[in-house]
């Protein structure tokens, strides 16, 4: 009984956690930032972080199975995976800007598995005999983080198609003309001051490109950390798909059955496959490589929420407690 209600407690703790180090997020990048909300968005995301995984090892306690049994323990687990991945970001690129993207996401897993989901979907039970399996937490387990790591990975690919679409600034000399004569002499006698001292071309022309750079250095940075997670998430998508195949012959008898789970997974599998492959083909551009990523991450939900909820095939049991 103790048990339950600190389970409870956490569940919730950690879902209002995420929600203020969400509003910490965007209003630092809407507003203001500084160097106080920054450690207390990396504070709370450790916090989060530490309390689902309490929460995870109470509910595996308790039932005595890995949790990961129903749609709940794998929102939860997703919503852990997402947390974990921004750590490890965070901690390896030293940027501050990733929580934007990531504490929403984890929040609004969490918030579906909290608040979405009936009360009778979040009682623990036994383990229905198709899951009663050691291939239970090595394939669903690969298959949940696959599924972290490529909605970040997509979510990356989107915000650098929306930045992308944004209008190149331009920089306009003629505003500028009638100082060109001073311009030209004082590069002819070195007398830089001159120039810099020539307050309105200069400030102008300094902010016109430190716009664009910024812009451009924001681009790159996108695009090398979604690749990057991406990659991680395809990985571990082969394993948890090679995994699955497996169980499925040790449970039903055959290594692939065209159920529609494992149909989306292999779907999912391709539509990646084909993202990084284009970053290898010369030719293809960062924004074009991004658009197939970013159809990725619908790509993603419908494989795992939304052929469950359809109630068709071996793998899903529509609103009933046992959900993988």
């Amino acid at each position: 009984m103790t048990f339950t209600i600190l389970e409870q407690l956490l569940a919730h703790i950690s879902f209002f956690l995420l929600f203020l180090v969400t509003l910490i997020y965007w209003g630092k990048f809407i507003y203001i930032n500084n160097q106080r909300l920054n450690i207390a968005g990396k504070i709370g995301m450790i916090i989060v972080f530490l309390f689902i995984t309490i929460f995870l090892l109470i509910r595996w306690i308790l039932s005595k199975h890995f949790p990961l049994s129903n749609l709940y323990e794998s929102s939860m687990f997703l919503s852990w995976g997402l947390t974990f991945i921004h750590l490890i970001l965070e901690s390896r690129t030293k940027n501050n800007w990733l929580g934007i993207i990531t504490a929403p996401s984890a929040m609004l897993a969490h918030g579906f598995a909290t608040l979405g989901l009936p009360k009778e979907m979040q009682q623990l039970l036994p383990l229905v005999p198709a899951l009663q399996s050691h291939w239970l937490m090595m394939h669903v387990t690969t298959m949940i983080l696959s599924y972290s790591a490529l909605l970040c990975g997509s979510l990356l690919a989107i915000t650098l198609c929306i930045i992308s679409a944004t209008k190149q600034k331009k920089f306009s000399p003629v505003k500028f003309e009638y100082n060109k004569t001073l311009a030209i002499y004082s590069l002819i006698y070195r007398d830089y001051d001159k120039i810099i001292h020539n307050k309105f071309y200069y400030e102008s022309r300094k902010s016109f490109y430190f716009i664009n750079f910024r812009k451009w250095q924001l681009i790159n940075e996108l695009d090398n950390y979604g690749y990057r997670i991406i990659s991680f998430g395809f990985l571990l998508l082969t394993i948890g798909i090679l995994s699955g195949a497996v169980w499925a012959n040790e449970a039903w008898g055959s290594y692939w059955n065209w159920d529609p789970k494992e149909t989306w997974a292999l779907i999912t599998w391709l539509i990646f496959a084909t993202y990084l492959h284009t970053r290898m083909i010369k030719g293809w551009g960062r924004k074009q490589s991004a658009i197939i990523a970013s159809s990725g991450f619908f790509i993603i939900w419908i494989c795992y929420l939304g052929v469950n909820l359809l109630g068709k095939g071996l793998h899903s049991y529509g609103w009933l407690p046992h959900n993988l």
